[in-house]
């Protein structure tokens, strides 16, 4: 079995949780409350800043020309592609697009997911910061694609399914799978297991920033 169907059979679990939280059902029937939804924009803005910082960091550890070029246009794509989607849903939300020296206050969560990223692509071998970057491509293209069979009666909310199942991302799904699955060429069984772990704890980040945003968190103290 390769190394990337390994590690999507351990987030497989995690992935069909994510389908049944009512954030996501909600994008689908219309239900999901706006306020939700302008919280999730602002907070996912927030994440991208780090995440791409941390595909930078895997694009420094990049083996060759092709993998660090690749990383290096989803670092960039990440802050300019999606920020442009999450500038117009925010005009649409009639959210004011956060400044970049006056940032809003990050969620628990949201600080948790992008610490566990940057020290992982920091400190960690490249196969566990690559294997740790792969749920936020894997899992948003497979809801994408799940989404969009049955789409939304929102247009603020299609617009943001339509994103995730386009090609143009897909096409980013694959290249990240693809750079996983040669890391993990040669590699013993407790490297293979390692890089799962860490999959599987970003995983599960992913399922709990949707469930932060639905659940208003905040800090407790």
């Amino acid at each position: 079995m390769s190394a990337a169907q390994e590690i999507w059979d351990e987030i497989a679990p995690v992935y069909r949780r994510v389908l049944e939280h009512p954030f996501l059902t909600g994008l689908t029937d219309g239900t999901l409350p706006v306020e939700v939804f302008q919280r999730y924009v602002v907070q996912d803005a927030l994440f991208l800043r780090d995440y791409a910082r941390a595909l930078a960091l895997c694009a420094a550890r990049a083996p060759d020309a092709d993998t660090l070029q690749m990383f290096c246009r989803h670092a960039s794509e990440a802050i300019a592609v999606e920020r442009d989607l999450h500038e117009r849903l925010m005009a649409e939300l009639d959210v004011v697009p956060p400044p970049e020296d006056e940032p809003p206050p990050v969620t628990p969560t949201c600080l948790a997911y992008t610490s566990f990223l940057l020290s992982t692509c920091a400190l960690r071998e490249r196969h566990d910061a690559l294997a740790a970057v792969l749920p936020c491509y894997w899992i948003y293209w497979e809801v994408g694609r799940e989404l969009a069979g049955a789409g939304s009666p929102d247009p603020r909310y299609q617009a943001w399914i339509d994103t995730y199942a386009g090609d143009e991302f897909a096409a980013a799904v694959r290249g990240a799978i693809a750079a996983c699955e040669a890391a993990s060429v040669d590699l013993p069984s407790r490297a293979r297991a390692s890089a799962r772990a860490h999959a599987l704890t970003a995983a599960r980040y992913e399922w709990m920033f949707w469930d932060s945003a639905y659940r208003f968190e905040a800090w407790p103290v």
